[in-house]
């Protein structure tokens, strides 16, 4: 029986709340929304005990990152939280705000920029390519009664219960039009499904390309409830956010042109999802919203659906740097561009500065700090693919598939909404996990070398052999039959 030692116990802990971090992710909404509305607004930081045990135990199992990534974030976000307190413009209001709301706005801001993000790399550190896989099954199995939720919702009225927003409020979901919600499965809103599906189809795709991986009734089952979800979903996020994913399969069969016998498999999954769903009501009445949203943006702006697309996406990156001579030199202060941050403030959910995330970091931070962090992102993204690349041309097709489905969040993804920014954390920490060959524990690598260095007998060497080539090595000589 092997005794684990502390360290391996800690990580074995470290793995735990890693999965529960994720299970937290995936039901939130469902708390907020369904079981406990009363305490809304608490359960919104329920990750956040997790992530301080994560570190603990990250500690202990010595699997904290010390690396020059979490270094460089650890020093941004200590002079912002400096400079927030100190120098911020935020600092102005405290003749008319309490201390206590300005420090609660801080703090959040601090959670939203900087405390999770650590995750990522402790997520390689306890986990492999193996333990990534495991983490796929799920996601697509659950993707089936997810696709199956979001239909009721889609066909439900929006003020039943089944499409309620998080809390007490009357509220209601965003609307995707004739009549119809943009609807959010176990989510509080459209974007948590916007990335589950992405990731989802990122291990849809691996499994029909490694067709041992995962059972077939289970990728055409989790592919036909994928496409359903993205049609009825009336978010434009949903249909990019996907097709990133698709752009990393391209890669892959650039890259690895052998993937292409393979991808065959890809194409029969993809005919026979499509059939069926072709045949659903629901699909037709999805699929018209969805263009009918596609096709009023592009008016709205004069343009094309595809031009429409890219001016908004290159207006995201670029409006706060237009705006950044009237940004004060160390911003409002972090925290006060987010929802919470205005709830706080000014007592209800409001993005006081700016509703791109890029604007909203250099309006919290100022031009310095704020490009600062920005330029983290960046060069993280540009690592992250990096890595994921140089496993595709060593035959690891995941990673990829991964960085496809991650990479737009982490790099322009809203980190003061609680769920955009656990699937920051989680998608980049399973693209890098995904590099990483499997892990074999210290104890078990001990053993194997301890059975190797025991020295196995060899046979008794026959009379005759003896006589021939010597004695045995450390047996006493001998005369064969003479002895006996």
């Amino acid at each position: 029986m092997s005794i684990e030692s502390p360290e391996e116990k800690a990580k074995r802990r470290v793995r735990q709340l890693i999965w529960l971090y994720l299970w937290l992710l995936l039901t939130e909404g469902v708390l907020r929304k369904w079981v406990l509305p009363r305490y809304s607004d608490p359960i919104l930081l329920i990750r956040d005990p997790v992530m301080v045990g994560i570190y603990y135990y990250a500690l202990r199992a010595r699997v904290f990152p010390r690396n020059g990534w979490v270094v460089s974030l650890g020093f941004i976000g200590a002079l912002s939280l400096l400079a927030s307190m100190l120098l911020a413009r935020f600092s102005l209001i405290a003749d008319f705000v309490p201390v206590v709301p300005i420090l609660e706005v801080t703090l959040y801001g601090m959670r939203a920029n900087f405390f999770h993000l650590p995750i990522i790399f402790v997520m390689a550190n306890v986990f492999d390519e193996e333990d990534v896989k495991k983490f796929g099954w799920w996601i697509i199995l659950l993707m089936i009664p997810m696709g199956l939720l979001m239909a009721a919702q889609f066909k439900a009225s929006p003020d039943s219960f089944i499409n309620r927003t998080a809390g007490l409020s009357e509220a209601e979901q965003l609307t995707a039009g004739g009549g119809k919600i943009r609807p959010p499965g176990t989510f509080s809103f459209i974007s948590g499904p916007v990335f589950y599906m992405s990731i989802s189809a990122a291990f849809l795709i691996y499994g029909a390309l490694r067709r041992t991986v995962y059972n077939n009734w289970l990728l055409i089952a989790s592919g036909v409830a994928l496409a359903v979800g993205i049609f009825i979903s009336g978010s434009k996020s949903s249909v990019i956010a996907v097709l990133l994913v698709v752009f990393a399969l391209a890669v892959i069969l650039i890259v690895r042109p052998r993937a292409v016998n393979r991808f065959g498999w890809t194409l029969i999954i993809v005919v026979i999802g499509a059939l069926i769903v072709s045949r659903l009501p629901i699909f037709k009445e999805g699929f018209q919203i969805l263009s009918d949203r596609f096709t009023s943006a592009a008016e709205a702006t004069d343009t094309t659906i595809v031009g429409g697309t890219i001016e908004r996406v290159i207006n995201d990156f670029t409006e706060g740097f237009k705006n950044i001579n009237t940004f004060p030199l160390f911003g409002y202060g972090v925290g006060i561009g987010t929802n919470v941050g205005g709830r706080i403030l000014i007592g209800r959910p409001a993005l006081l500065l700016a509703e791109s995330e890029w604007t909203r970091v250099l309006a919290e931070s100022g031009p310095i700090l704020g490009v600062a962090f920005l330029l983290w992102r960046t060069l993280l993204v540009l690592q992250l693919g990096r890595w994921s690349f140089a496993a595709l041309k060593q035959g690891n097709l995941l990673p990829i598939l991964l960085f496809g489905s991650g990479f737009s969040v982490l790099l322009n993804g809203q980190f003061g909404q609680p769920t955009i920014l656990g699937f920051a954390v989680v998608l980049n920490g399973l693209c890098l996990a995904a590099t990483r060959p499997r892990v074999v524990d210290s104890l078990t690598t001990t053993l194997a070398m301890n059975d190797q260095l025991v020295a196995k007998p060899l046979p008794r060497n026959s009379p005759f052999a003896s006589r021939l080539h010597g004695p045995e090595i450390g047996a006493e000589h001998n005369n064969g039959s003479a002895d006996r």
